[in-house]
């Protein structure tokens, strides 16, 4: 894991170079490098965490064995060893310099060419490569977007690197915020898709390849794996085999994927919440390895908030080298003060938190830890997959008025009484009516039921702000996978459309960005073995009932933990990674707000309406509403802008 800048076009200048990488020192203490070439007019710059190979060998930027190319490279490649292997028996004598992944890659696009390569590529990464030969750059993204990947041109110099504070150091760079992205911000808490928050500047689209050729101003996209033909395929080529034998397959190809990703020459653990995801990954990790598996959870004293307990049981079942911490309000809260500098592009997801406390806990152990993101989107395990659908067809016959009256009685009632009447009700009602913060998901639906569609109530659960461009002012909401439904996969079943939505915005935009710009600001790599390609094609291939079944998500792969960990000890609602932020703003963070709030401030800015903010922020304030996820979004861009 690692982090790389580049420029392209005039004035290369290796100090600047040095410059740029140096803003991410975070991402690779161990090395940095500079590498250019004035004629041509590229330069690239690297900074190393040295995972495998932990010599010299495999610093960067790296030069193939025939001159031809020079990469710069941030990830992993999981199956190295194996292409060379297939390197070797295909009559390539290669003499290798030492047991890097980047030394392989760089073999194999000599040998088979960019595309040809990826396409035969197991990992994770983003990386910048030169042609000597041909004078182009290439830039490429993995197939699930786990590594990012900025780029865009500047005063006429083509900058692009792994994070936005490389760019930023560039003299060139211009530094001009975009109105209409941060609308994206506003409605998703992360700029989604393509854009940045900075005008010029995109991020290249997961599974893409970017070519620009020496002289040129245009680039060239194409796609050379697309989630969009993998859910098509997978929904009209279902696995034909029954319930066990799916099992077994789900477990031998996950299986494969975690072991695949266990290969490290530094030390190496896993997250573990206690949820679903990360308990199969965990289990699957203990279940290959002749000594205890480190596993860190971070955990709260607020109930509702709090997985450790969960997290210890299942732990201590595994037989795992368990370490957890619990933190105090004033902990967590001290990281919010970081967070601009951690997220380099405005990011608002309150998870960011404790994703950081536990990356910090892991790193005093760990250099590599696995985590169990992407289960939701590839099984259906996010509340709307499977209430979407149900609440349609309880409100579709109900004329709208009628509608829009229950929805007044909901908000009436304020979401800590909606906590306390689930509580005392909690006794009789079924397992599929607990969740956790109840008070806040009834006011979230009361939000989507005067919609006139399915589509229109996903598009209203996903969102925070529903009209974020009339708090940004002039600002255009841009188009996204999600409002342009051309975009959308061509699939009959609208569970699967939800996940495939998840899984190219959510998924992408933010929880692989959180998790990364969190670990990494520690110096820590993670790995998400459910990402494997091998399990994403399998699981889409899967018939949605294998997925849900009875109202309730991820059953295939509960039924696969179930073969570990016994079903009695993971029945229980399905929580989240979050903080209580919605409390923190009324108590501790509200002088911290108030201060990036003020009326005055908002007006001398000139980004949001100040007076709907402030309208908000008081009835935030007043407890009859929880616009914690609303204003957070706000508050993560003031303390971004205000770092700037």
């Amino acid at each position: 894991m690692c982090g790389f800048a580049g420029i392209f076009g005039r004035d290369i200048s290796n100090n600047v170079l040095s410059q740029m990488i140096q803003t991410m020192h975070h991402r690779g203490p161990d090395s940095q490098g500079t590498w250019s070439d004035r004629d041509a007019g590229i330069g690239l710059g690297h900074v190393r965490l040295a995972i495998q190979d932990l010599s010299p060998a495999g610093n960067q930027p790296m030069c193939s064995k025939s001159g031809r190319y020079v990469i710069a490279f941030n990830g992993e490649i999981y199956n190295h060893l194996s292409l060379r292997g297939d390197l070797e028996e295909s009559g390539n004598e290669v003499r290798w310099r030492g047991s890097s992944d980047t030394e392989t890659l760089l073999a194999a696009i000599e040998s088979w060419g960019v595309e040809s390569t990826l396409s035969r590529c197991v990992g994770m990464f983003a990386f910048g490569l030169w042609d000597k030969k041909l004078r182009t750059l290439t830039l490429a993204r993995d197939r699930l977007g786990e590594k990012p990947l900025y780029y865009g041109w500047q005063n006429g110099i083509f900058l692009f690197g792994s994070e936005l504070v490389a760019l930023r150091a560039h003299p060139a760079f211009q530094r001009e915020i975009d109105r209409d992205s941060l609308t994206l911000l506003l409605r998703y808490s992360t700029i989604s898709s393509s854009y940045s928050i900075y005008k010029g500047i995109s991020k290249l689209t997961p599974g893409s390849i970017l070519v620009l050729e020496e002289g040129s101003i245009q680039q060239t996209i194409s796609k050379y794996w697309s989630l969009r033909d993998v859910a098509e395929y997978g929904e009209n080529n279902p696995y034909i085999g029954n319930d066990d034998e799916a099992i077994d397959k789900l477990d031998g190809i996950l299986k494969q994927a975690v072991s695949n990703q266990m290969l490290s020459d530094v030390p190496l653990g896993a997250f573990l919440s206690g949820g679903t995801d990360s308990s199969t990954v965990v289990a699957l990790m203990q279940s290959q390895s002749s000594v205890p598996i480190k596993t860190f959870s971070i955990g709260f004293h607020e109930k509702g908030y709090n997985e450790a307990e969960h997290a210890k049981k299942v732990a201590n079942h595994l037989g795992t080298d368990h370490t957890e911490l619990y933190v105090t309000s004033d902990q967590a809260m001290n990281v919010v003060s970081k967070l601009p500098q951690i997220f380099s592009e405005p990011f608002a997801d309150v998870s960011q938190i404790p994703t950081y406390l536990v990356s910090q806990l892991a790193k005093q152990s760990v250099t590599v830890s696995l985590s169990g993101d992407g289960g939701d989107e590839l099984f259906g395990g996010y509340n709307r997959h499977t209430w979407v659908g149900l609440i349609w067809g309880k409100i579709k016959f109900i004329p709208v008025p009628i509608r829009k009256l229950v929805v007044k009685a909901m908000l009436a009632i304020s979401p800590a009484n909606w906590d306390q009447i689930f509580h005392k009700l909690s006794v009789i009602l079924p397992n599929s009516y607990h969740a956790s913060l109840p008070g806040d998901k009834i006011h979230k639906l009361a939000g989507i039921l005067a919609s006139k569609s399915p589509t229109e109530i996903y598009k209203g659960l996903v969102s925070h702000w529903s009209n974020p461009s009339d708090i940004v002012l002039g600002s255009v909401e841009p188009i996204t996978v999600i409002n342009n439904e051309s975009e959308w996969a061509d699939l009959k079943n609208f569970e699967n459309q939800q996940m495939y939505l998840d899984s190219v915005s959510y998924l992408t935009d933010d929880i692989l960005a959180k998790v990364d710009r969190a670990a990494m600001s520690m110096s820590l790599e993670t790995r998400i073995p459910m990402l494997d390609h091998r399990v994403v094609e399998f699981a889409w291939s899967l018939p949605t009932q294998m997925k849900i079944r009875e109202g309730n998500g991820k059953w295939i792969l509960k039924q696969l933990l179930y073969k570990y960990v016994p079903q009695q000890m993971m029945e229980r609602p399905k929580m989240g990674f979050a903080v209580p932020i919605d409390s923190w703003l009324r108590g501790p963070l509200n002088e911290w707000a108030e201060e990036l709030l003020t009326t005055n401030r908002l007006k001398q800015e000139g980004y949001f309406n100040p007076d709907a903010v402030r309208s908000m922020w008081l009835e935030h304030q007043s407890g009859r509403r929880n616009w914690q996820y609303c204003l957070w979004n706000i508050l993560m861009f003031q303390a971004w802008l205000e770092n700037q």
